[in-house]
């Protein structure tokens, strides 16, 4: 548009303006249908004269007027050009933001930059914000980590954070979308409603859908949220990633029941090193499931709790590790007879604190595979490997390992000039401290010193053991697993939690000891043999002695651990907690070794009607945020239906969050009302009557 604005000024300080409209733009484009845009452009300069002949157009009024309709007009070419019509309400809030700008709002965005900024195109309609806070708000979801919504009804904010949602997901800056709402008007004690859960949920919850169904094809929904892709859900039910409060978690100081973890303690992440706690919350009764994988390591949860996996096509395509809950994966675990979801494994040793041991880890190792421990004798060592007793000699100071006959070796006390003849033999000395005095082959362990001290520690005592009671087994085509025996289930255990705790995997089986051909004298005497198959990571040597370790190389090594889920099956009703920890990426170490997480990573999560939660759910969601994902939380402090005497969670956070890096709150007001004009004017009425009943 070309425009000529008189030059001159009248008595009465008129001012003339001159538009001319390209002739590829039809003059029905800038005025409307039957001249309704013109007709909402004269309705708010009433003081000025707007005249039309062909495609010519000026105005006649007082500079102020003249000059902002010349900016008006201005400002609708720019939309147009774009190939965006021009609507009524449009021309309407392109009006008032000429207006708040020329009253010094300072605003740095144009009408044409917020009527032609398109946040998605859908179904054959483009959604994009109306007005310049909504803009401001848009772009504030761009920017910002966490972003608040506030502001009165029918002003989008839900709405345009959907959109935005949808909006990453597609271009895959995140993963999942998770829609939230607090029940409150169910008390989110829906267990009293009738019907089934989905039924009691669905009415409060359907305002999320319907904004889903104007964004995506509705025929892909069902399919997105069976797939995890998008969660809708109370908060009361999306915040319950949950496990019982005795289940086992590890801690620099070894095991610790989940529920009596507090704020600032240190568990053990997915690399083996200590990660703090950042969130404690108790999740009351669930039901719990038994999740088992295919080593029978196993651990117990809720339904809605987090795993992180992958399944062969992830792997086989480079795509990332997904998150899924335990019901999610009900039902469908297997893949052509091949299990479908791999665990993941600790990528690093664990790192427990060091502590003093009385004894080298390697001799410790060797004594409890063929050392006879039993405090009737002199402490003695069974091997036909004479490097295995030179390993012991020179491992234990103080000793002399002396053979006997056979494989018969004794651990004799070396005695100096002026000892008694009643000092302990040290072995002996060190048998009594760690309590293994006494021990024989179906009750023999290890100390906890040993089996929560460093990586270098827990190897070398599993290396004493395989080295005397392990072994390579070597397979056609396949890569060499390690075997291990023992009588003790104890020390099974035992086994099993130091390859587990250096990134290995255990597979054990019983031998019965009924059946087995042995002397009638020992009949009385005999245990069954439980049999350990390990697995190691690449890098950790299973053994120290040679020919083992040769066996083992030249098989081609261990091969990769591998956890899959073999099955989960529901174990009762237990009261629950869950914990959020800082590691990167939000796993911890639960029992057996599993990973397991309850925070949310790569997703787009939106918290609608916020002002609805207390501030201890504010807090608890908030603190769930995960790494590269991203919160929005809407909602009007004018429209809380909480019990009396809770305070509104919307309403504390902007006092407690006001000013931190990367959290941002968004006003929207009655100007950003988009739905019928009477709404606007509702939320100003009663904005007015409720400003004079607080004075």
């Amino acid at each position: 548009m070309t425009q000529t604005p008189t030059t001159h000024t009248d008595p009465q300080d008129q001012a003339r303006a001159h538009f001319t409209v390209p002739a590829k733009h039809p003059m029905v484009t800038v005025l409307g249908s039957g001249d309704a845009l013109l007709r909402v452009i004269e309705k708010a300069f009433p003081a000025a004269d707007i005249h039309v002949r062909g495609n010519e157009i000026s105005a006649v009024g007082a500079a102020r007027e003249v000059a902002l309709i010349q900016r008006l007009f201005d400002q609708m070419m720019l939309v147009l050009r774009t190939g965006q019509p021009m609507t009524e309400d449009a021309v309407e809030r392109s009006i008032a933001m000429l207006r708040a700008d020329e009253n010094g709002s300072g605003a740095e965005e144009t009408p044409a930059e917020v009527l032609t900024q398109n946040i998605l195109s859908s179904r054959g309609r483009t959604i994009r914000p109306k007005t310049l806070n909504q803009k401001r708000y848009v772009d504030a979801i761009d920017k910002h980590t966490i972003v608040f919504g506030i502001g009165p009804a029918g002003t989008g904010k839900t709405y345009l954070a959907m959109a935005k949602a949808v909006q990453a997901l597609q271009s895959k800056q995140v993963n999942r979308i998770i829609l939230t709402r607090p029940a409150v008007e169910a008390g989110e004690r829906l267990g009293f409603l009738p019907g089934t859960l989905y039924e009691k949920i669905d009415p409060y919850l359907r305002p999320l859908y319907d904004a889903l169904h104007d964004m995506l094809d509705p025929d892909s929904i069902p399919r997105l949220m069976a797939a995890g892709t998008i969660e809708v859900a109370p908060l009361a039910y999306m915040r319950g990633r949950a496990q019982p409060v005795f289940t086992n978690v590890l801690t620099p100081d070894g095991w610790r029941p989940i529920g009596d973890l507090q704020v600032g303690d240190l568990v053990m992440g997915s690399n083996g090193e200590p990660t703090p706690v950042l969130g404690v919350y108790p999740q009351g009764q669930k039901d719990i499931y038994r999740v088992t994988a295919q080593d029978g390591s196993w651990t117990l949860c809720c339904g809605e709790h987090l795993w992180t996996v992958r399944t062969a096509s992830d792997k086989r395509r480079d795509k990332p590790w997904r998150v899924l809950e335990t019901q999610e994966m009900i039902g469908n675990l297997r893949a052509a007879h091949a299990r479908r979801y791999e665990l993941p494994m600790l990528t690093s040793p664990v790192e427990f604190p060091e502590r003093e041991i009385p004894m080298d880890p390697y001799a410790l190792g060797l004594l409890l595979g063929d050392g006879c421990l039993t405090g009737s004798t002199t402490p003695s060592f069974a091997t036909e490997d004479v490097e295995l007793a030179h390993a012991l000699d020179a491992a234990l100071p103080g000793v002399a390992v002396r053979h006997k006959s056979g494989p018969d070796y004794v651990l004799n006390r070396i005695k100096s000039p002026g000892d008694v003849v009643t000092m302990e033999n040290p072995v002996t000395r060190v048998l009594r401290e760690t309590d293994l005095f006494g021990s024989r082959s179906h009750s023999k362990f290890v100390p906890d010193d040993y089996l929560y001290n460093t990586a270098e520690v827990r190897l070398a005592v599993l290396q004493g053991l395989l080295d005397s009671d392990g072994g390579p087994v070597t397979q056609d085509d396949r890569t060499c697993r390690i075997q291990y025996s023992t009588a003790s289930i104890v020390l099974r255990d035992d086994v099993i939690a130091l390859v587990q705790s250096l990134g290995g995997t255990a597979y054990t089986r019983r031998r019965p000891a009924e059946g087995h051909a042995r002397s009638t004298a020992l009949a009385a005497h005999r245990h069954d043999t439980h049999v350990v198959d390990i697995r190691l990571p690449e890098g950790i040597a299973p053994f120290r002695l040679q020919r083992k370790l040769d066996k083992y190389h030249a098989a081609g090594g261990g091969g990769r651990p591998m956890r899959f889920v073999d099955s989960i099956e529901p174990a009762g009703r237990e009261e629950t907690v869950c914990i959020q920890v800082a590691a990167e990426d939000s796993l911890y170490v639960t029992q057996d070794y599993l990973l397991t997480h309850n925070t949310l990573n790569d997703a787009f999560i939106i918290l609608d009607e916020a002002q609805n939660t207390s501030a201890e759910q504010m807090k608890m969601f908030l603190t769930r945020l995960g790494f590269d994902s991203k919160i929005v939380i809407t909602g009007d402090i004018t429209q809380v239906d909480l019990p009396g005497g809770t305070k509104s969670g919307l309403r504390e956070v902007q006092r407690i969050l006001d000013g931190v890096e990367d959290i941002h709150f968004s006003r929207l007001t009655s100007h950003d009302v988009v739905r019928h004009k009477l709404v606007g004017r509702i939320v100003d009425a009663y904005e007015k009557h409720d400003s004079r009943d607080g004075k």
